[in-house]
């Protein structure tokens, strides 16, 4: 019933979104009609994620507001109701439709790509969430911690397109995982002809070779180790451009000898070394590692560029970690914690999807339209989409000006810019919660100097 409908967002989003996994289920805890359907329920825990607050009772007075307007029941100012129904959606049903964007988010991207190719970008990264026993059993905080005074940590790795910002797949840890075991169990989100940009961290012999028998090729940072001279290498290409052999090395023990032995025995790659001369850089070489070996349809130029581009990833992280407030999770139960996760990463791609159909209006780059600009445009149009009296025509009016508002100031593109890793804010001197919150016992009187010179060491 569209009187008793919050999806708003739906306007926007509803063929961006699998609405065949919102349908009432024929039995079971979603059957019944209710205000918090299952329907309801997912646009109200979207609008939630996407909503600057981020809390259960902004979206209850949202529906209470609603109710008013259409003149239905009020319903309480409770969010046991809400939370009860958010339980009831269905984690695998969540995985579908995060699933159907990463499909349809590819299908949008009309944009050539720089190389011919798609181009994807790897990282990882870390979340926090409320200290409770449960969630501190799966994601346990770190051990240098004392018990009350740390946070459950998740590891998260995931994988992203560079050319839409699209978040193509992820992968989920502890403390105990390491990133690049993430990755390795996202790798059939890989099609034959990718280009896996990475830093060095993931750059290893073994990956490189198994994923060009993939047909996905590899660029990828090495150590300053590791590096082959000139004078060892099979042959010259150009300027830092060699043509070198790696061998395989002796077998990892976390590889079973049937896994290694699938392994070829040597490879050949390219090795480009890039010399950066940008003030305020803390690098001023790096090498890659590559396996595009044709020096005229790659040249070592490009692959500059290219790098460089990798830092798009952790722009990626912080929209969606920063803007979107995914840093730090609300919910205080595993399974909640990775429905929570899971509608914070459908709504980063409804808003790449916001901006690549916005930017395709305009004719710019996708890459020029800023994230948060459009995350605040889409809170200010929301609560306009779905009004009683709104015409088709006068809708579809209302979602163009939404893309114009979207594109009518692009980023700022400053290739080269400086930027340290420091802060100008000074942090409040307080006290550091050494024991458990109800065990910890500040002095009536602070010593200040102590204090200042705490914060100093901080800072």
């Amino acid at each position: 019933m569209k009187a008793k409908s919050i999806d708003q967002l739906g306007e926007l989003f509803r063929g961006f979104v699998d609405s065949r996994e919102l349908r009432p289920s024929p039995q079971g805890p979603n059957s019944r009609q209710r205000l918090y359907s299952k329907e309801n329920t997912f646009w109200a825990f979207l609008s939630q994620v996407l909503d600057a607050d981020g809390g259960c009772q902004e979206v209850v007075r949202k529906m209470q507001s609603y109710a008013a307007l259409k003149a239905l029941p009020m319903p309480s100012s409770s969010t046991a109701s809400y939370c009860e129904a958010r339980g009831r959606l269905c984690e695998t049903e969540l995985e579908a439709i995060y699933a159907h964007s990463v499909v349809e988010m590819e299908r949008l991207c009309a944009e050539p790509e720089p190389l011919g190719r798609r181009v994807v970008v790897v990282d990882g990264t870390g979340l926090s969430m409320p200290d409770t026993a449960a969630n501190q059993q799966m994601w346990p905080q770190q051990s240098q911690q004392k018990p009350g005074c740390g946070f459950p940590t998740m590891k998260l790795a995931a994988l992203f397109s560079l050319q839409s910002g699209a978040l193509l797949s992820y992968a989920t840890g502890s403390k105990h995982t390491s990133e690049l075991t993430l990755f390795r169990s996202q790798w059939e989100a890989l099609n034959k002809g990718d280009i896996l940009l990475t830093d060095k961290g993931f750059c290893n012999y073994r990956d490189v070779a198994k994923l060009a028998q993939r047909g996905v090729d590899s660029v990828m940072a090495m150590r300053k180790k590791y590096p082959i001279k000139e004078s060892k290498a099979l042959r010259k290409l150009g300027k830092n451009d060699l043509l070198v052999r790696w061998e395989k090395p002796q077998r990892i023990r976390s590889f079973s000898v049937e896994e290694w032995s699938e392994i070829p025995a040597a490879i050949t790659l390219r090795q480009i070394r890039i010399e950066v001369a940008v003030p305020g850089f803390r690098t001023q070489e790096i090498y890659l590692i590559t396996t595009l070996l044709d020096a005229e349809m790659y040249p070592a130029s490009m692959f500059a560029d290219l790098y460089f581009q990798r830092w798009d990833v952790e722009l990626f992280f912080r929209d969606i970690k920063i803007t979107m407030a995914m840093d730090v999770l609300r919910c205080k139960t595993p399974p909640m914690i990775r429905k929570e996760l899971l509608m914070h990463l459908i709504a980063y791609n409804c808003v790449r999807r916001l901006m690549v159909e916005a930017a395709e209006e305009a004719g710019v780059k996708a890459r020029a339209v800023s994230f948060k600009a459009t995350l605040q445009a889409l809170r200010n149009w929301e609560p306009h989409l779905n009004q009683v009296r709104l015409s088709r025509k006068e809708r579809f009016r209302l979602i163009s000006e939404l893309y114009a508002c979207i594109t009518d100031k692009t980023l700022c593109i400053r290739p080269g810019r400086s930027e340290p890793r420091a802060v100008k804010r000074r942090r409040k001197n307080f006290h550091l919660l050494t024991k458990p919150r109800h065990e910890m016992v500040v002095p009536k009187h602070r010593n200040r100097n102590w204090l200042n010179k705490r914060a100093e060491a901080l800072s």
